[in-house]
């Protein structure tokens, strides 16, 4: 069994279904990412996984659990993380309380919390010259930053990360990117939703694509990066 497997997931809103018998898996020390257009049901595969979202039918098997049997907060204690799009700072909270709240889990680990904190400041050397400044006044980059940064407090061994790069300058694009594969070489498995499927393809390792909450592609990264349907419609031709 694959570190994590969804199975034939359904979820409707009303009327409308935003996943259609939806599978897909990812291995351990995998980047799997899925492509789609606005409105594929990207998004909406990720909050199932995490508990946000209940499907009506399908299965979420994590190291052997089934995560629909399991509440949201417990979703984290098993070792799932989850950066929404949109980052969800809180904003009258320092950088460094941010981080501190994804430690719920973890309050008896302080030897180890340490350890953590200095490799996380590590990989963001922006976000420890910050610490004590409220994330409300970062900029876009530096709260994209703090949303992964906090991910990793919670020392999650899969990280689902829904539009990292959304609005954010070129330069700070590539150096989010280049902090994932960091991140994934460390031995944490990434689920990367992103609308840029150029940079997504590029450090995936394999990919799902789907149109109108179906999965319609699947292979490794490469392969479809090559693809002509796929380079037509997510890559520019």
């Amino acid at each position: 069994m694959s570190f994590l497997e969804v199975e034939n997931l359904e979820v409707t809103y009303g009327a409308i279904t935003a996943l259609r018998d939806v599978s897909f898996s990812v291995e351990q020390g995998e980047i799997v990412t899925l492509v789609g257009a606005n409105g594929a049901g990207k998004t909406t595969a990720l909050r199932t996984i995490t508990g946000m979202v209940a499907p009506s039918k399908g299965r979420v098997i994590f190291e052997g659990k089934d995560l629909l049997k399991v509440k949201a907060h417990n979703i984290v204690a098993s070792g799932v993380t989850h950066v929404p799009e949109g980052r969800g700072m809180f904003g009258n909270l320092t950088v460094m309380e941010n981080m501190e709240l994804a430690t719920w889990t973890r309050r008896k680990d302080k030897g180890q919390l340490k350890k953590d904190f200095d490799r996380v400041f590590s990989l963001f050397p922006r976000l420890a010259e910050r610490k004590s400044q409220k994330s409300a006044t970062l900029s876009g980059g530096e709260q994209q930053m703090l949303a992964v940064a906090r991910a990793l407090m919670s020392k999650g061994r899969l990280m689902l990360l829904d539009e990292p790069s959304m609005g954010l300058a070129p330069i700070l694009v590539k150096e989010i990117f280049r902090i994932l594969v960091d991140i994934n070489r460390q031995g944490t498995t990434l689920l990367l939703v992103e609308q840029n499927a150029h940079m997504a393809l590029k450090i995936a390792h394999r990919a799902y694509v789907l149109e109108t909450g179906h999965v319609v592609m699947q292979g490794s990264a490469q392969e479809l990066a090559k693809d002509s349907r796929i380079r037509e419609a997510y890559l520019g031709g």
